[in-house]
């Protein structure tokens, strides 16, 4: 089998991957170990940004159906949530849905547009020369693509073979999760922070609860019991909620690593093959699926000779510097979620009134945690915008992306020939008042702009 792309892990982030190439016209296919996906579910969130992107390809109305929008979110689980009401997108919410729901309607869209997923493929080995990349697979079959992107997770098999250093710190702290039924549930997402521990607990399909908790007492891996949940769940809030018949229970630490690289020749990385961090407010998928729409569009074009190679240079230039935010932020979070001194309490008392007496330090929060903060370094003397997300001009502008092509807006009244997309909106906000012509690249970041 001779493929352009191999994607190795059938994630969300590898099944937006893979749909974005082959949505360019790149033969793609998946390739994933386990037969058939988890029964379990991670992340339960979907952020601003992340919305934006799929509505860019029209994929967003029945992840919009089956999620409930959450207006405010948490940081470090302040008392103090952060609001995103006030942002400049269709979405100001993030959308709470369980990413078993989320992977299958990304896989539906991915079989639909004509990926294939093959299962019960474990990738055991990787070598490259100048001219292809070859996949082992179950330690016997070889595989030969163009391109191979590891999207397999924090111990991916693919970075380990490509020989990308992936540094960082161990777990000094652990924290716990159980899916279960309550038998007195809380009314609505609940949330607590003490010197006893910190506590979450959220609704699931299907009649069932998440309990996510952080326990001072609990200072290893060690396997995690029911009994150990409850008795964390009743020092934090005086009650286990009725807490009974578990379908899932893990513990997670607070590692914190970022790939030394995102690319060695033809072999990249995308999602947690890249990064690994505690997982606290619901970042790392979030980031994972933009790191595959940067990527995307860019490795399309070079495997199909549009772009010369190195443009697969500006993936790393621009996606790893989003990682190491992305590690730092969870590490701060972390220092908020899993320090029980009373000097801590304050420190949270003091974020929380800050947040609360400044709303430009809420609306610089909620930037960076929808994703709307992320732009890319542009040349010296660029116009402002290059580099930075395109907003959904006139409420038209992402339903005029669904083809994955780069597009040109414009309030020219003559029509162009060059054959670009072109796009004619009013595009009145202040920061576009010069903006003659804007050309959005397929991930919607503003490539170039022509004043007035």
């Amino acid at each position: 089998m001779n493929m352009d792309v191999i994607v190795v892990g059938a994630g969300p982030v590898g099944l937006w991957l893979a749909s974005e190439l082959q949505l360019a016209g790149v033969s793609t296919v998946v390739l994933e170990r386990a037969a058939e996906r988890s029964p379990h579910t991670k992340a339960l969130g979907m952020h601003v940004r992340t919305l934006e992107v799929l509505a860019m390809r029209g994929a967003l109305d029945e992840l919009l159906a089956a999620g409930i929008p959450v207006p405010a979110w948490h940081f470090g689980l302040l008392d103090r949530r952060v609001s995103f009401a006030g942002l400049d997108t269709p979405y100001p919410f993030m959308l709470a849905i369980p990413q078993l729901i989320t992977e299958e309607l990304l896989e539906k869209r991915a079989l639909a547009l004509g990926v294939r997923i093959l299962r019960e493929h474990e990738v055991t080995g990787i070598s490259q020369d100048q001219d292809s990349v070859r996949v082992t697979v179950n330690s016997e079959t070889v595989l030969t693509a163009a391109y191979v992107v590891g999207c397999d997770g924090a111990g991916s098999t693919v970075r380990k073979a490509a020989g990308i250093e992936f540094p960082g710190t161990a777990s000094t702290a652990w924290g716990y999760l159980a899916d279960v039924t309550l038998a007195d549930p809380p009314q609505g997402p609940y949330t607590r922070h003490t010197p006893q521990g910190a506590l979450i607990v959220a609704p699931l399909p299907g009649g069932l609860h998440r309990v996510t908790g952080f326990d001072p007492t609990s200072a290893d891996r060690t396997e995690l019991t029911l009994a150990d949940v409850r008795a964390s769940a009743f020092a934090v809030a005086g009650t286990d909620f009725g807490m009974r018949d578990p379908v899932w229970l893990s513990r997670f630490g607070n590692a914190a690593r970022l790939a030394s690289a995102y690319r060695n020749g033809r072999v990249l990385l995308a999602g947690d093959a890249a990064h690994m961090h505690m997982p606290t407010g619901g970042l790392g998928l979030n980031v994972g699926i933009q790191d595959a729409m940067n990527l995307g569009w860019k490795l399309a074009a070079v495997a199909q000779n549009r772009s010369p190679a190195t443009l697969l240079d500006t993936y790393h230039a621009e996606r790893h510097a989003v990682g190491s935010w992305l590690v730092e932020n969870a590490q701060a979070q972390t220092a908020l979620l899993t320090n029980y001194t009373p000097e801590t309490q304050a420190l949270r008392a003091t974020l929380s009134t800050l947040i609360d007496r400044n709303p430009a330090l809420e609306h610089d929060l909620a930037m960076q945690l929808s994703g709307l903060d992320v732009s890319y370094p542009a040349n010296e003397g660029a116009h402002p915008l290059v580099g930075t997300r395109a907003p959904d001009l006139d409420g038209e502008l992402f339903a005029s992306m669904h083809d994955g092509r780069p597009l040109r807006v414009t309030t020219a009244d003559k029509p162009y020939t060059d054959g670009m997309h072109v796009v004619y909106m009013s595009h009145t906000r202040p920061e576009w008042t010069d903006v003659a012509t804007a050309e959005i690249r397929p991930d919607g970041y503003i490539a170039e702009v022509a004043t007035k």
